[in-house]
């Protein structure tokens, strides 16, 4: 394995950080949204999930319900 110069490293760096496209702002906000939706739809499932299996154990060991 060739040994690489701290100056050759950033060049190779630089080279590599040149090809990498950016997301607008726009993109940026609408994906940011995005995350935000399915985080809020996922909190909501899990939340009934567990209402929903907490009763089922409630009522299996007959703790009321």
């Amino acid at each position: 394995m060739a040994k690489t110069t701290p100056g050759e490293f950033i060049r190779q760096v630089r080279q590599e950080t040149a090809k990498v496209t950016w997301p607008t702002r726009k993109e940026a906000g609408v994906t940011t949204a995005m995350v935000f939706v399915m985080v809020i739809l996922a909190a909501t499932f899990f939340f009934i999930v567990d209402q929903v299996l907490s009763l089922g154990v409630r009522l299996v060991l007959g703790l009321g319900g």
